[in-house]
Formats: structure tokens, C-alpha cells, sequence
């Protein structure tokens, strides 16, 4: 190769080290190299653990937009660092053959510690906070970020720290392994620890032709598992999720994952080995073990746990509708009132009916389990809210006039409507508003109970910040069991009117449907 391949790696000793190594194999290969030191946010902000900063790739995301801008060819990673869903123009083009992949502890004086009740462990790392956690339940974890040279400083300067976890593969690169320090052998890594990982831009084929000379196989193929692992758990390199593969004498892919809760208190973990060529789905059968052993509930007290905005939601929400919510924002949602049609006689719609009422899609889908659309001759339909109307012209017919609530339905028809009398298809548990409003102005109404509403609110632990209303009767069920606390994101303004009562703050959607109500507490929050 002419040109001469510009090496992009972060400033810190061990990068540097890293880079170096990628040059040396490069250039004995006969191409011409220049290193690139950039410096990363990772490297910057040393006030927090890792798992605190809450930036995905923090360590790869410099040297990624520097690849972009054309200012390196390549770049040179820790593997365990790379997110496992790289940016869009960029591909890994190598992976070294793997060093040690254990993590190492390093202690004071001894390890009799191990054996106490009290100790104290430094890490800035969730992984390892949890397994040595789940092992050591009384001893007391601190953080600890920096390179190596400042965390190994930082534990002789703390006289109150037993010991700190290191990857073992950075000590041995800078030959800083000191005597008073062992293997964790019972400590399952950090996917693709100990592999070092080169990214090239996907359209440079040239440099994609000469990174595949320094290509190791059997690292590519054991970092592919555990880092498909990885993804299909839906957990980025901050998690507690662990994962080491390797290929025996015999050629058998030996794969072992685990997966903990925070704190080390659950872990579940999954082994597997398969023949080399028929290993293709081992992380994707390890995944759905771990998943499928409680691993999702685990998965969403990590995404879920930190999170302070605590909404409930009235009525079941979709996956669609959940997904819609700010990352700030947990939400939990389950149906507070039951609806069941009634049985009506065809004495009701025997002739036709001139002006009709329906305030709800449970008013269509009681009409229609009892008669079919071509029995329901209604000369003018009158309903509330978009989606009601939109699902009556579909099934019944066309709607006269809809409103977004009950009372300015009520008010249009009392100026505009024919006739002096119309029918009120509605619940057991419907609001006076459109009776009283239209029988003060002389109009007669027929009310017409079609389906029952049951009370059915669970009773809600821990405290909310809000709740998602979407019809009185939802506001009226939930505080069946509930007391009125945080804020009322409500539907309507009908539902908002009886939020009032016990809400001491009430908002409401711009339009009548779930999507708006969920808008409504993103914007709040925002």
C-alpha cells in the first residue's frame, strides 16, 4: 500500500500501547504508518464509574467522528469498549490475536481479607461490582476511574481500600502486574475482554485489504459470540453482563455468559458447547436462555432502574405506545375498568332514529355485537372524539358532527341539531353533562344503557408523578384503590373535569387519543 495509514487511538498510556502494537504488525508487513493521539471524553471525565456517565461507546465515539471527518484511517480499540452496533460507515476490519482475558485483584498486603466480613474493593466497573458482589455480599464497593498508572496510585493512597479489580490484559501490556495480585479465574470478563479491534471506514477497501493481514480468526470468532451475546441481551458495555468464548484442542466452541442484578443479589448464567461450524447460534440460544430464566425482568430494572419519572397509565398501553415515552420516563399501565356490552332488543332500532349519540368506541362495539351495521339506521350521528368517529363511518355511518368532549358536543347540537329528541347510546356510569345540557334546552334524551363499566384499578405501589386518565370512569376506578397524587394527564376535557375533583393539577392532550396523552407527559418532563 502507497498511501500512509494514519493510526487514530486515545492519549492514554495503554492506548498508546495498543496503537503501537497495530503499527509494529503493520509496518513488519511492509506498509507505512502515523500515529494519530486524539483525547476522549472516557479519558476526561473521571468523576464518575463509567456506568454513571451514561454515554454509549464513551471510549469510541472521538476516534468514530474523527474517522468520519477523514482525519484517521483507522482506529485502534479495546473490543470490550465497542459498542456492538457500530455508526453507519464504519466496519471492524481486524482483531488481534487475544491476550489475557481474566480480571486481575490487586491487594495491599495479603489476601486474607477474602475471608472477612468487611473489606473494601475498588471499581469504576458494574460488571465486576456485581459478581463480586454476588460472591462477597458484605463487603463495600468504591469507584475508581483513571488509567492504570492513577487507579494503582490511588490504591496505595487510600489506606481504608483491601483491594481494586484491573483487567489483566492492561497490567500485563504496560508490565505493571505487581507481586500482590491473582486471577480472578471465577470472574466471567467483559465480553471481548483482552482483544484489541481495529475500525476502518466500509468504503476503504484498499485499507480493509491490508487490516485483514493482521486479522486473528479464532479472536474474531470467539469476540463475535460473546459480543452477539451481548447485543441480543440489550445491554451495552455498562451493564453486568459477562461472556467469555474460546475453541479447545478438540475444536469445540466453549461459550459461558452471565447476567446479575446491580447489586449482585440474582444471576443467571448459561453455558454452551458446540463443534466449530455448527456454532452459529450459540449466543443466540445463550441470549434466550438467560432471557427466558427471568433475564428480561432483570434487563428492565437496568434500563429502568435509575429513571425517576414514574407515570401510570389507566389503560393498557401498547409496545408502540410504552416506546413513545422519553428515556426518562417508567411506565406502567394496566385497564382500571372492565367494559362488557348489554343485550339490546331490536325494539330500539325498529325505526329509524333520527339524531344518535356516542361518546365512545365501546358504544360501537356494543351497537355491533348486537345488530349488524345495515339493522342500525341512524339519520345523524353525533359522537365524540376523532378515533370514535373515524371507527363509526368505518363500521356504521356517516357522522353528522364530533367533537373533542361531551360538552361542546352538547352545545353544537343544541344550536344546530334537527328535531327536538335523540337517542344516547352510553354506560351505566355516563356523566349528566350531555343530558343536562340538551333536556335545559328542551331536548328530549333517550338513554340507551349499551355496555356496563366494572371498576377494576389494581392498587399501585410506590409513589407516581403522574397518572394517564381516558374517561371519567378510569379516574373514578383508580381512586377506588389510589389516593390522588402528582399530576392528572388526561385525555379530554370530560375526564379532566372529574380529574379536577381530587387533582390538584390537570393536564390535557391537545387530541383525544393515547398517542396525545403520551405527548402530553413527554412534554411535562422534557
Amino acid at each position: 500500500m502507497s498511501k500512509i495509514i494514519r493510526i487514530g487511538t486515545r492519549d492514554s498510556q495503554l492506548a498508546m500501547w495498543q496503537a503501537k502494537t497495530v503499527q509494529s504488525q503493520l509496518e513488519h508487513l511492509g506498509h507505512k504508518t502515523v500515529l494519530v493521539p486524539i483525547k476522549s471524553t472516557g479519558d476526561l471525565v473521571l468523576d464518575k464509574p463509567l456506568y454513571e456517565l451514561g454515554i454509549t461507546g464513551i471510549f469510541t465515539k472521538t476516534l468514530d467522528i474523527a474517522m468520519l471527518k477523514g482525519i484517521i484511517d483507522i482506529a485502534v480499540h479495546s473490543l470490550k469498549d465497542v459498542p456492538t452496533v457500530l455508526p453507519k460507515g464504519i466496519i471492524q476490519g481486524a482483531v488481534l490475536k487475544r491476550g489475557n482475558i481474566n480480571d486481575t485483584l490487586v491487594f495491599k498486603t495479603n489476601e486474607e481479607f477474602l475471608s472477612a466480613k468487611d473489606a473494601v474493593i475498588a471499581t469504576g466497573s458494574l460488571r465486576r461490582r456485581a459478581q463480586w458482589l454476588n460472591r462477597y455480599p458484605t463487603h463495600t464497593i468504591v469507584g475508581l476511574r483513571g488509567n492504570v498508572n492513577s487507579r494503582l496510585e490511588k490504591l496505595e493512597e487510600n489506606d481504608d481500600w483491601n483491594g481494586a479489580i484491573f483487567a489483566g490484559a492492561g497490567l500485563g501490556r504496560l508490565d505493571l502486574t505487581p507481586e500482590d495480585s491473582i486471577n480472578l479465574s471465577w470472574m466471567i470478563p467483559a465480553p471481548a475482554q483482552g482483544a484489541i479491534m481495529i475500525t476502518a471506514l466500509e468504503s476503504d477497501e484498499e485499507t480493509r485489504a491490508v487490516l485483514t493481514e493482521i486479522n486473528d480468526e479464532v479472536t474474531q470468532i470467539c469476540t463475535s459470540i460473546e459480543r452477539e451475546f451481548l447485543n441480543r441481551l440489550e445491554g451495552g458495555c455498562t451493564a453486568p453482563i459477562g461472556a467469555i468464548c474460546y475453541i479447545n484442542k478438540e475444536e469445540e466452541v466453549n461459550f459461558k455468559g452471565i447476567l446479575l442484578s446491580k447489586d449482585g443479589t440474582k444471576k443467571i448464567e448459561v453455558a454452551k458447547v458446540a463443534a466449530l461450524g455448527s456454532h452459529h447460534n450459540i449466543a443466540e440460544f445463550c441470549a434466550d436462555y438467560i432471557i427466558g430464566k427471568g433475564g428480561k425482568i432483570l434487563i428492565d430494572e437496568l434500563t429502568q432502574g435509575d429513571k425517576i419519572t414514574n407515570i401510570y397509565s389507566t389503560k393498557k398501553l401498547t409496545n408502540d405506545q410504552v416506546a413513545k415515552f422519553h428515556d426518562d420516563v417508567v411506565a406502567q399501565s394496566n385497564d382500571s375498568v372492565k367494559i362488557n356490552p348489554n343485550r339490546l332488543t331490536k325494539s330500539i332500532i325498529r325505526n329509524e332514529i333520527e339524531n344518535v349519540i356516542i361518546t365512545s368506541q365501546n358504544a360501537v362495539e356494543a351497537l355491533l355485537t348486537n345488530f349488524s351495521a345495515v339493522e342500525l339506521q341512524f339519520k345523524n350521528i353525533y359522537c365524540v372524539g376523532r378515533k370514535t368517529k373515524g371507527i363509526i363511518e368505518k363500521r356504521i355511518g356517516k357522522v353528522k358532527h364530533h367533537a373533542t368532549d361531551a360538552k361542546a358536543l352538547a352545545e353544537h347540537m343544541v344550536e344546530f341539531m334537527d328535531g327536538t329528541e335523540a337517542t344516547f347510546f352510553c354506560s351505566n356510569l355516563r356523566l349528566d353533562t350531555i343530558p343536562d345540557i340538551l333536556e335545559e334546552n328542551n331536548i328530549k334524551v333517550n338513554e340507551v344503557e349499551a355496555y356496563e363499566t366494572k371498576f377494576d384499578a389494581e392498587k399501585v405501589e410506590g409513589d407516581l408523578d403522574g397518572v394517564m386518565f381516558y374517561s371519567p370512569s378510569t379516574v373514578q376506578s383508580f381512586l377506588k384503590q389510589n389516593k390522588a397524587k402528582g399530576i392528572a394527564f388526561c385525555i379530554g376535557e370530560t375526564t379532566a373535569t372529574e380529574a379536577k375533583k381530587y387533582f390538584e393539577e390537570v393536564r390535557v392532550a391537545k387530541v383525544p387519543l393515547v398517542e396525545s396523552v403520551v405527548e402530553l407527559v413527554n412534554a411535562f418532563y422534557e
